[in-house]
């Protein structure tokens, strides 16, 4: 493949090597229906710099946009700003082209390298704020320990002005563009979104903190050049992204409503719309998500930006439906704060369902503003005018927690 795949020009001095993965559908667990790219970085000063490798079926994509820039073999150092396998699932096949002089990456990225690739060369060890020279050109480097991972880290250029920002300020979104300013606005917000929910909500508060911390650095931000989506290159994109960022890890209680909800003979389905009715009769936007068609990655991004939560599945075998219990083990890994929330349910004799899910609820530490609903069966008339109620309840609660945090 020498040579088909070309390079793309960021810089006079800095091209984009890496690979763009158009079929990948799942991310563990994550639902990656736009794909992804995986970006890697050449460097070309008088020491040539790698940043990053690629996932490892895919590095004859990697090695040919190299090749159509320099000979690999020239190649003098690799940073690793990220151990994790699709950044680091080349790197001995590149190391063993290459040969570089060095290769660079955090304490814990070094642990984690020995521990997945078995390595058996030598890496040098980098911390915050340690400055290296590659002779014409300075590198410096940021710790950003659990973004996502313990040995995460950035590395900034200098004279070109360029944060390298591994899996931060990225998106899973496979793209013939480069740049953000050349896709729409739109696509950015939502898989910018969907991309932190599904990975960084669990950290917010070291996202809170580096978003803090990074202007210490004095650092003026040409470029952000993330792992995975397009770069960030006008002083309007980089601090739209900054600013998504501050609000997403904020997580502040915000006027919407999302309704998470299984069925098995419709019953629950009925009650979800009519428990929307009374959400909507408050002036509270809702938003129905059944999982006969919404994965679970998609629904942690609607509850991204809601102040509440319902959640509601049939009792079958004493239990609740499988596709719930998923959704609930993979939003409590993610932690969510700010937030309220109510169970409801239908049943035909013993109805444990509600119960089962408010205790979700309660480990996830999200407070429960109104006591479960259940309908035996199929809900009558009645059944349905409590389940506007039941609506009407949480929107209220959700208003006073508002004004609250006003």
């Amino acid at each position: 493949m020498e040579h088909i795949f070309k390079a793309k020009k960021i810089t006079d001095r800095v091209y984009w090597v890496g690979a763009i993965d158009w079929s990948i559908s799942d991310f563990h667990g994550y639902n990656t229906n736009k794909g992804t790219t995986y970006n890697a970085f050449l460097v070309l000063a008088e020491k040539v710099t790698l940043i990053d490798t690629v996932k490892s079926y895919l590095k004859d994509e990697l090695i040919s946009r190299i090749s159509s820039i320099i000979e690999p073999q020239k190649i003098d150092y690799i940073i690793s700003n990220h151990a994790e396998m699709d950044h680091s699932g080349s790197l001995e096949d590149l190391i063993g082209i290459s040969k570089p002089e060095k290769v660079f990456a955090s304490v814990a990225g070094i642990k984690a390298l020995n521990e997945q690739l078995h390595t058996t060369y030598d890496i040098t060890p980098v911390k915050s704020g340690e400055k290296i020279s590659l002779g014409n050109m300075n590198m410096t480097f940021i710790e950003t320990k659990m973004l996502h991972w313990p040995d995460s880290m950035f590395s900034y250029l200098h004279e070109e002005e360029i944060l390298f920002s591994q899996d931060a300020f990225g998106m899973h979104l496979a793209s013939s563009e480069l740049f953000a300013d050349e896709i729409k606005d739109d696509i950015l917000h939502n898989e910018g979104a969907k991309y932190y929910a599904n990975i960084l909500l669990p950290f917010s508060s070291l996202v809170l903190k580096l978003l803090v911390d990074l202007p210490k650095y004095d650092l003026p931000l040409k470029l952000v050049a993330p792992d995975h989506g397009p770069i960030w290159r006008t002083n309007k994109d980089i601090s739209k992204i900054l600013g998504l960022y501050k609000f997403w890890a904020e997580q502040k209680m915000q006027p919407k409503v999302s309704i998470i909800y299984d069925t098995m003979w419709q019953s629950t389905s009925i009650m979800a719309k009519a428990i929307s009715e009374g959400i909507i009769s408050e002036g509270i936007n809702t938003n129905l998500l059944p999982l006969s068609k919404n994965h679970r990655s998609d629904v942690i991004t609607e509850i991204l930006d809601s102040g509440a939560i319902v959640i509601g599945s049939p009792t079958l075998n004493n239990n609740i439906l499988p596709r719930i219990a998923d959704v609930l083990t993979y939003i409590r890994g993610l932690k969510p704060i700010n937030k309220i929330a109510c169970a409801f349910g239908s049943y035909g004799w013993s109805g444990e369902s509600i119960g089962i899910l408010e205790n979700y609820l309660k480990e996830m530490k999200i407070n429960i503003a109104c006591e479960g609903l259940k309908v035996k069966f199929v809900p009558d008339v009645n059944a349905l005018e409590r389940c506007v109620e039941h609506g009407r309840e949480l929107a209220k609660a959700l208003k006073v927690k508002l004004n609250e945090c006003k």
